[in-house]
């Protein structure tokens, strides 16, 4: 990522960012300069896209081939009710452009496959994984490992819900590889072993917790501060209020 001048408008817009030493305007300019796919304009990609947005991340790609149903308004707040039979993408893509005039939209209305995937991600510098199925997070964890750029993904179920960020094709400050996602759930759920979201509901502000999660590590990532989740799953206790992490390794192969 080249760095990308400000105007006088967004360095009003990104004040408080800026006047943080961890960011600043240096750190604001790789925002502006960022490319993430955004994976689903869902629960999770809901908050993400507008807090990415928001963060003025200069170009964020959405890939989801849905159309917004009254039922997904009770959790996936970047569509509205007058949103109702419109294409995810093209609903989420306007609400951005409301929000952050600043910000590029590269929709992509289709479903993520094995035949688009990687060179999809390709034109990308990071990617956020918002999907709801475990055949869509495998492949993106795959691609984006064979594409060799971060992937933040997250997972929710009723009351829970998990981040972690994944960078398999780096080492750590030890030289060793770092984990994939493979190395943390090594193999899908049989079908139907999981219930889905329709099926056993979730609450629709835990989506919120673990979406705007997912974004602020796609901040870190991208502003090169703090320590992001690699090797480590942040797991999420709504019922609880609570916070654990677990670490996780590479495995033999």
């Amino acid at each position: 990522m080249t760095a990308a001048a400000l105007d006088s408008s967004e360095i009003a817009r990104y004040a408080r960012h800026i006047v943080l030493p961890e960011i600043g305007g240096a750190g604001q300019q790789k925002l502006k300069a960022a490319r993430v796919l955004v994976i689903g304009a869902g629960g999770l990609g809901a908050p993400v896209l507008q807090y990415l947005a928001a963060a003025g991340v200069g170009r964020i790609g959405i890939v989801d081939d849905d159309v917004v149903s009254l039922s997904n308004l009770q959790r996936q707040v970047i569509h509205a009710t007058s949103d109702i039979g419109r294409s995810k993408v093209e609903s989420a893509a306007a609400a951005i452009a409301d929000l952050n005039p600043h910000v590029a939209i590269a929709p992509h209305a289709q479903r993520l496959a094995a035949e688009n995937a990687e060179a999809m991600f390709r034109q990308y510098d990071l990617v956020v994984d918002g999907s709801d199925n475990f055949e869509t997070r495998y492949l993106a964890a795959d691609a984006a490992e064979a594409a060799r750029i971060p992937l933040v993904t997250g997972a929710v179920g009723r009351f829970d819900g998990s981040v972690t960020v994944l960078k398999p094709y780096e080492t750590d400050a030890d030289g060793h590889p770092n984990p994939s996602y493979r190395d943390l759930f090594p193999t899908p759920p049989p079908p139907g072993a999981v219930p889905t979201c329709a099926e056993a509901g979730v609450v629709g502000a835990l989506t919120g917790v673990i979406g705007t999660l997912q974004a602020m590590e796609t901040i870190k990532l991208i502003a090169g501060i703090g320590e992001p989740l690699v090797g480590r799953l942040l797991l999420y206790d709504g019922l609880a209020a609570a916070f654990n992490t677990i670490r996780y390794r590479r495995g033999k192969r």
